[in-house]
């Protein structure tokens, strides 16, 4: 018996989208150029972000303090850098203004992320 061709082409589709994230959560980095917090942050969380557990849930997008972020919607204008924002589905659930040391922004991002997977199981959204 012949396998149509279209067949596996539609397996291959449906394993694929099974295994996507139900939810595409990013984090951007609002910099400026000279920002010494900025370049600090870089230094010591930088180089190890993507390989935690929250740069997997969270991939990291750096933007200029200048540029708008495309197709992110703030809850606030950008004042200070660096301020990190969690985006979920292109809508700010988050937000660290400011950058003091690794302690501080790995517990604060945490917080956030757990307050969106609790928001989540419910099946609501963070305000």
């Amino acid at each position: 018996m012949r396998i149509p061709t279209f067949i596996p082409c539609l397996m291959t589709a449906a394993m694929l989208a099974s295994a996507a994230p139900a939810a595409a959560m990013e984090l951007l980095m609002v910099e400026r150029p000279g920002c010494a917090w900025c370049a600090r942050w870089t230094r010591e969380v930088g180089p190890v972000y993507a390989k935690t557990e929250e740069g997997r849930r969270a991939p990291l997008r750096r933007i200029d303090i200048d540029a708008a972020p495309a197709g992110v919607d703030l809850k606030a204008p950008l004042l200070f850098t660096p301020t990190f924002v969690l985006a979920d589905q292109g809508r700010e659930i988050g937000r660290i203004t400011g950058y003091a040391d690794d302690g501080m922004f790995w517990g604060l991002l945490g917080a956030m992320i757990a307050k969106a997977d609790r928001a989540a199981d419910k099946g609501e959204t963070v305000p």
